[in-house]
């Protein structure tokens, strides 16, 4: 995901993996929020597209457990946990310091909406757009 102007500040936000055996905290703001069609990530995850916002890599914080680390492509490395499969994270070489975490991971995904459809031209046909910006 590009960096575009950042998302107003929030208070810290909390999640995890399905399982519990993950928990991670974010201290510090949102930059940008997306929901992703492309490829990779629909197969990775195992759904018509994702919800992910980016971070700076320092404000991530894991709690309790350990991700299971994936390079699924050159320069990319994805998370999960590696008890009951939950995706976690995902890391870009070419964005270095960033991180965009699984909305749907937090306790309170209500709190970060999409503010933009990416990889359009990758999107299923009968998959609506969730946002009025396509990418």
């Amino acid at each position: 995901m590009s960096s575009d102007s950042p998302v107003p500040p929030t208070p810290s936000l909390k999640g995890g993996c399905f399982c519990g055996a993950i928990r991670y905290r974010i201290t510090g703001p949102v930059l940008v929020s997306a929901q992703c069609h492309c490829e990779d990530c629909r197969k990775t995850i195992g759904a018509t597209s994702v919800s992910w916002f980016t971070i700076n890599e320092v404000d991530l914080h894991w709690v309790s457990g350990e991700p299971t680390r994936f390079a699924s492509s050159a320069p990319v490395v994805r998370t999960f946990c590696g008890v009951c499969g939950t995706s976690l994270s995902y890391e870009h070489g070419a964005r270095p310091g960033q991180v965009d975490i699984t909305t749907a991971t937090l306790d309170n995904p209500e709190k970060i909406t999409p503010s933009k459809d990416i990889f359009c031209a990758e999107k299923i046909s009968w998959v609506p757009f969730h946002t009025q910006v396509h990418e």
